[in-house]
């Protein structure tokens, strides 16, 4: 096989990747080399430790490895950002093509026998007994890694597995492509204005520029979050909430888009793949090195809240439908699912008199973002400052370091705004760690993406509440990256276990909802007046409003994914039969009944985009917020903004990683076990016994 061109930028791991002279041509070559260089070096640890003559150590072992599938990280974690983020036809046939093949090579690692009997000649080793603690732990998780990933199989079953993976990976990508084609392809075209009664002026505003922008008169609504969530909240025509609910609802459930064969057959591979490995369902698999350890824990953590959500989750229901009879008549009901939204806007404002777009005046986006870093400076005693030393991908996304004193910590990217080419959501990637260069000026590297309100000719992105707490969600992300201090990659960051990751990122969610926080960044973007008083105490008066709604539709999605990873039954299951499951267990979550045709587990993308992401985890969220609410009661008993309980919490969560088990870092921060009470309490829930 031929080299691959030097001017390749994907050839040379740096930090500082030239974005602007990257083509989609450069995939396939550049991953292929990857793969290639990485196997081979494999291949020499394992050859180098063959007996009788073995001395292995921790560099010639488990520094070899991280070495030898360095390039190809880092390679592979570009592709994919640019894939999430500019996903022009050519990087996507290029990705598509190299992503199975990366899939088979990390696939490889664990079945390799000749590795796998070095590590353990390692681990039997002189130089193994005396290993920090740090390193101690990754030797043994990714002893235990190997063995889950079928390092005990035959010859014949680890090359089924290596099929099975390289499979996962390509229906999974197709998923997500899918999912990002069926979205971009809608459009509602809106000439008479009357229909777009209730709708904010400055969605109306981006739908115009969008419909001028396709040289059409009008509006242009689509089903990116900023325009489709704001309509269905505040839009007074029904049947336009409808139309749009309904769109959203079955991206990628028909035509040549249609995901639901892709679901089934991703289920049967990931039932086989667990079978394989001697378990006895995916959810097994994959929490086994998780806090909840196994699906029937995860299952009983779920239905353990249901019960508690449940009864508070009725009266929230049996509210609501009472309001909208008062309002409209006895002929709006039963509420449809696009009217709950609508309806409990209404409502909110009508019992704390407050209408969330009046606080959106006050969260113009360059206030917010100085903000969220003046919660980590207070905190964390971190500065950070935009700079212009990076290349970017599209002339939009932002840069910034972030230091401590002289110290440079590191540098991100902040690509917030809808595109066409970008996928829908939010998320934070780390890109790489200080130590993985040779200089290591940049610090760490990573990037938050969101799809946030943009702004309009005629002024800055105004933000919702909501829109400010996910930027702060995905900082919290990103600074657990920013952060660490442990130096073995594998256990380094936000590489801990899933339903721990989101820990750092929803607690940073509660200094939006503080004053002391707030009222240091919420000013009227014309005026520069602060947030009122009387406005801010009907926000925090609303924070538990329908509490336990938005509970049960969290549990719902867990309660679903937990089903489809555990259940015999799902895997003989057609699709029409798959989506009707998936309706009839929502349904029991939700406040209005789900129509005939609803498949919004289509557009899952948390389930089926990646060959495991949020499989058998979505209860991670619930989760992770009992660890946050819990968490943050110490905060609110030193101050929120206590350098002391920062600082613990930079020591003891966001810097440590993995390095040991979550549960031992929880401890070490609040000194007990995490309790539920304090998410029952933030949810306006009681517990019950």
């Amino acid at each position: 096989m031929s080299e691959p061109a030097t001017d390749n930028p994907l050839l040379h791991p740096t930090g500082a990747f030239s974005f602007e002279s990257f083509e989609p041509s450069h995939v396939v070559p550049a991953i292929t080399h990857h793969i290639t260089r990485g196997r081979a070096a494999i291949d020499a640890i394992a050859e180098s430790h063959a007996p009788p003559d073995a001395t292995p150590t921790w560099d010639s072992t488990m520094g070899a490895l991280e070495r030898a599938c360095f390039p190809l990280d880092w390679a592979g974690t570009l592709v994919a950002h640019l894939d999430s983020v500019c996903a022009s036809d050519a990087l996507r046939d290029a990705y598509a093509e190299v992503r199975p093949e990366i899939s088979a090579f990390y696939t490889d690692i664990p079945v390799h026998a000749g590795l796998h009997a070095a590590l353990q000649r390692f681990a039997a080793s002189p130089e193994a007994k005396t290993l920090d603690p740090v390193r101690a732990r990754a030797l043994q998780k990714t002893l235990d890694d190997f063995r889950r990933h079928g390092a005990s199989l035959s010859p014949e079953d680890k090359s089924t597995l290596v099929e099975i993976g390289r499979s996962l990976s390509s229906l999974t990508h197709t998923f997500s492509q899918h999912v990002l084609d069926a979205t971009a392809a809608f459009a509602l075209w809106i000439d008479d204005e009357r229909r777009l009664d209730g709708i904010p002026a400055h969605v109306l505003e981006t739908a115009r520029l969008a419909a001028r922008e396709a040289d059409r008169e009008g509006w242009k609504l689509t089903l990116h979050a900023p325009c489709v969530v704001p309509a269905l909240t505040y839009a007074t025509d029904r049947a336009l909430r409808e139309t749009l609910w309904r769109a959203y609802n079955r991206r990628a459930a028909e035509g040549e888009l249609n995901n639901a064969p892709l679901i089934l057959e991703i289920l049967k591979l990931r039932r086989q793949k667990s079978e394989l490995l001697g378990y006895q369902d995916f959810a097994d698999l994959v929490l086994e090195d998780r806090m909840a350890r196994s699906g029937a824990a995860a299952s009983t953590f779920v239905e353990e809240l249901h019960a508690h959500a449940s009864e508070t989750f009725a009266r929230e229901r049996a509210a609501l439908e009472a309001f909208a009879r008062d309002e409209d008549g006895p002929n709006v009901l039963p509420l449809q699912p696009w009217d709950v939204s609508f309806y409990a806007e209404r409502l909110r404002k009508a019992r704390y008199d407050f209408d969330g777009e009046a606080l959106r005046p006050y969260f113009s986006l360059p206030s917010v973002l100085q903000g969220m870093f003046d919660v980590a400076s207070r905190l964390y005693g971190v500065e950070i400052a935009a700079t212009d030393s990076l290349e970017v991908w599209h002339p939009s996304v932002r840069t910034y370091v972030i230091t401590e004193g002289d110290a440079v910590l590191g540098h991100f990217f902040a690509d917030l705004h809808p595109r066409d080419d970008k996928r829908g959501g939010a998320w934070m990637h780390g890109l790489s760690f200080a130590n993985e260069f040779p200089d290591g000026s940049l610090g760490h590297l990573g990037l938050i993406a969101a799809n946030v309100t943009d702004a309009t000719e005629d002024g800055p992105a105004l933000l919702t509440h909501g829109e400010v707490e996910t930027l702060f969600h995905e900082f919290g992300h990103l600074l657990h990256h920013l952060l660490t201090t442990v130096e073995v990659r594998s256990l380094a960051g936000t590489n801990v276990a899933w339903d721990f990751v989101e820990l750092p990122s929803q607690i940073m969610e509660n200094w939006c909802w503080h004053r002391d926080a707030l009222g240091a960044f919420a000013r009227h973007h014309a005026t520069n007046a602060e947030l009122p008083e009387d406005l801010f105490g009907r926000l925090l008066k609303s924070r538990t409003f329908r509490g336990a709604s938005a509970m049960m539709r969290q549990l719902g999605f867990a309660t679903l994914d937990l089903h489809l990873h555990r259940a015999d039954a799902v895997l003989q299951q057609d699709s029409a039969a798959l989506l009707d499951t998936c309706r009839r267990i929502l349904r029991s979550f939700s406040t209005a009944p789900l129509p005939e045709d609803e498949s919004m587990i289509c557009g899952f993308s948390h389930l089926f985009s990646g060959p495991t992401g949020y499989a058998a985890g979505y209860y991670s969220y619930k989760w992770a917020e009992v660890l946050d609410a819990d968490a943050f009661s110490a905060f609110e008993s030193g101050g929120v903004f206590s350098r002391e309980v920062g600082e613990r919490f930079r020591r003891c969560i966001l810097a440590r990683g993995d390095a040991a088990e979550p549960e031992d870092l929880f401890h070490d921060f609040l000194g007990r076990a995490p309790s539920v009470d304090a998410l029952l309490h933030r949810s306006g829930i009681e517990a019950h016994a």
